[in-house]
């Protein structure tokens, strides 16, 4: 029996543990939620500079369950942003996290 009762999510369940796994232990951070915190921001800054087709390609690539946390709060008739320059990017990222403190968007953007 799984853990859910579907193998299609008890799989994005243990791919998206492993991401958080993979960043907590590339960040050093302590847990998954700062980790799910630092990948959410990123995801968000990369997708809102993106046009819909790279958003959409980019998207199809991520497991299931952190594709719902890169489209979360995406609104598609809004444009690309225009910033260019990776201080407005790492800008962005710490906007995200500004509630976590502590963080150097440049370390969470790696």
């Amino acid at each position: 029996m799984t853990a859910t009762g579907l193998d299609v999510f008890d799989a994005t369940i243990q791919k998206t543990n492993s991401w958080l796994d993979d960043v907590m232990q590339v960040g050093g951070w302590p847990d998954r939620h700062t980790a799910y915190r630092a990948l959410r921001a990123t995801l968000h800054a990369l997708r809102d500079r993106l046009i819909i087709d790279e958003v959409a390609q980019l998207g199809a690539q991520l497991p299931m369950l952190i594709r719902g946390l890169y489209y979360e709060g995406w609104d598609p008739s809004n444009k690309a942003l225009k910033e260019r320059r990776p201080e407005q990017f790492l800008a962005r990222i710490e906007h995200e996290l500004r509630d976590d403190g502590g963080f150097d968007p440049e370390w969470v953007a790696r």
